[in-house]
């Protein structure tokens, strides 16, 4: 297989093409995670434009997650029937056509639609990816693609979402859908040209029907280790990120016209956090990484959620350091589990893994909108110390689940003779 023809290429570092691997799925990522993350932000425009409650928009960001968690499971017993890189032009494709209709999207319910649409499509990419990534590059140099690709992240905050939120403010809300979509397609153009057909894994033969591969995935005791440790991982950022630009507007205090400059502070660090945090946890271990990402961000958010009227620079220095935490907690767990499943799963692992994301993200993201509340346009929420609760208690569960996916990962690595 891949991992061990090109052991010995990549302990003396990565070749031209693997760069480029690298940089282009960076870039898909860059432009999955902005789709996603701008509409947090964007709710502090979002809704008074669209008259909508914070029910209402808690369910327009959960829209997205359920569709996406819907379609991986879907997609996962076809996986590994295809040459990834085809699945991977296919799904982009589809979601660029969805942040078209988000871009052009006219009332509340449109807009619903459009958030269902993209998530059938770009849920299924990061798995797809990743399952590209376990299948180029070893174990031992995961931790180091993942801090590289997981940039995208800090890219999304540092460019995307000032540049987005500057358009919204200057325009409307539709803009950043509409940069989105000009970045896309000259990342869907390049992936088109120049990437290489990836189908390594075609050449172990399975006479499984998609669907029997789906349901033998799902019912491996060792991979539903994953799906459980991947389940309480996404339900803390899920449950914050919706309503984390109105808190600071109505609760923290800082002026809407500010906001831009404060995600642009908070993500220039993260940029450095991707690819150190990717490299430490090659050296010293991806759980122990884990470990100390997971008390960072049980910290900060036990702090965060319980602010009021907050300076500026207290607000942003309070930001980075939760995000180093989320940072590290995202690089080290992805790349530990892509050693959880064999060759032939990888592509069903990997979207029934990302579908448990989504599903869990997308009920994290409801309750959310049900448990915060805002009296009047402008009010300050109630209630988000209540969600900072609920992620201090996901974090702790996690860091449990995680323990007894490091143990099998060992299992599997020493059986395989890593």
């Amino acid at each position: 297989m891949q991992d061990s023809k090109n052991n010995n290429d990549q302990k003396n570092g990565f070749t031209v093409y693997e760069i480029f691997i690298i940089f282009i799925i960076s870039f898909i990522q860059f432009t999955v995670v902005l789709d996603f993350m701008v509409l947090a932000p964007l709710g502090a425009y979002l809704m008074p434009a669209l008259k909508i409650t914070t029910t209402q928009f808690g369910l327009v960001v959960s829209a997205y997650a359920f569709s996406a968690g819907a379609s991986g499971l879907l997609a996962a017993g076809f996986a590994d029937k295809f040459d990834r890189k085809k699945l991977l032009l296919f799904f982009y494709t589809g979601f660029v056509v969805g942040t078209l209709f988000c871009a052009i999207a006219p009332d509340y319910y449109f807009l619903m639609g459009a958030r269902i649409f993209t998530g059938i499509f770009g849920g299924v990419i990061t798995s797809i990816s990743f399952a590209i990534i376990t299948d180029l590059f070893i174990m031992k140099v995961r931790g180091k693609v993942m801090g590289f690709t997981q940039m995208s992240f800090a890219a999304s905050q540092v460019l995307g979402l000032p540049i987005g939120l500057y358009l919204a403010r200057k325009l409307d809300w539709h803009a950043p859908f509409w940069m989105i979509v000009g970045i896309a397609t000259l990342v869907g153009i390049a992936m088109f040209v120049y990437m290489k057909p990836v189908a390594e894994h075609l050449k172990i033969k399975s006479d499984r029907n998609p669907f029997d591969h789906l349901i033998k995935t799902l019912s491996r005791s060792d991979y539903a280790k994953g799906f459980l440790a991947t389940t309480f991982l996404a339900t803390g950022g899920y449950m914050l990120m919706p309503f984390g630009s109105a808190f600071s507007v109505n609760n923290l205090k800082i002026p809407l016209s500010d906001i831009e400059l404060l995600y642009l502070i908070i993500g220039l660090p993260t940029i450095i956090f991707g690819p150190l945090f990717g490299i430490l946890s090659d050296k010293i271990g991806k759980f122990r990484v884990f470990i100390m990402g997971s008390i960072l961000s049980f910290l900060m958010v036990a702090i965060y959620t319980h602010l009021g009227p907050t300076p500026f620079w207290l607000v942003a220095a309070l930001n980075i350091i939760l995000f180093a935490g989320i940072t590290a907690r995202m690089i080290s767990s992805s790349a530990l589990q892509t050693a959880l499943p064999v060759p032939q799963d990888r592509g069903a692992f990997m979207s029934i893994n990302s579908s448990v994301q989504q599903f869990s993200g997308g009920i994290a993201s409801a309750i959310a909108g049900m448990i915060v509340i805002q009296p009047a346009n402008n009010a300050p929420l109630e209630n988000y110390n209540i969600l900072g609760y609920a992620v201090m208690s996901s974090i702790t569960i996690a860091i449990v689940l995680f323990y007894f996916v490091d143990l099998q990962v060992r299992k599997n690595l020493a059986r395989n003779g890593n």
